[in-house]
């Protein structure tokens, strides 16, 4: 079996070992346990990136004896194909999802300010007034589940502390009545969104 898929990098692999160059194949020769054993990777970028231990997005190619869930595969062989840092691509992202449920909630406009033009310049303040005593009541009420609507990439982004601002946004947003009807179309949108963003960035290598 052999198809092509994605697989995020970070400075090394998972088990400390060196990313291979693109062109060179890696072999595991032991048991192929999903999530334990065997060589990863996703069927989709969006859906590697659930997995994300780095901003380093690989297209590689599987083959050999394959095992496929519905978000990843493990496989005896992989090989990088190509790679880009998608550093600069999850925060523009990133930006897009939390404004596309900006008018869910008052948005403070120095935090709309950032999500639109992604200026370092105003992070602090956006932080600060997303934090504001004003905000509170709708961020503790964000539950967990209600966040998927902000997407994987946006989950990823949020490890950073200079997410803060834009993670506030969404969660906060994400809770507001009309989001669990708009949940599984907005998902989609920011999936085929992320897709045209990583295509145009292979492509434009």
């Amino acid at each position: 079996m052999k198809f092509n898929a994605y697989h995020f990098v970070g400075k090394t692999l998972r088990n400390g070992s060196p990313v291979p160059p693109d062109g060179e194949t890696l072999r595991w020769n032991g048991d192929l346990i999903m999530c334990q054993s065997g060589l990863h990777a996703s069927r989709k970028a969006w859906q590697a990136l659930e997995y994300a231990p780095g901003h380093t997005l690989c297209r590689v190619h599987c083959a050999g004896k394959i095992i496929a869930e519905n978000d990843k595969i493990v496989c005896r062989e992989r090989t990088i194909i190509s790679r880009i840092d998608t550093s600069v691509i999850l925060w523009a992202f990133a930006r897009k999802c939390a404004l596309d449920v900006a008018h869910l909630w008052e948005c403070p406009p120095v935090v709309l300010e950032y999500l639109e033009a992604g200026d370092e310049a105003k992070r602090d303040a956006a932080r600060a007034a997303a934090r504001d005593a004003a905000w509170a009541a709708a961020w503790d009420a964000a539950g967990a589940a209600a966040w998927d609507a902000a997407g994987a990439a946006a989950r990823a982004a949020a490890r950073d502390a200079t997410w803060d601002a834009t993670w506030a946004a969404a969660r906060a947003a994400a809770r507001a009545a009309t989001w669990a009807a708009a949940g599984a179309a907005a998902k989609t949108k920011q999936r085929r969104r992320f897709t045209r963003m990583v295509n145009a960035a292979f492509a434009a290598k």
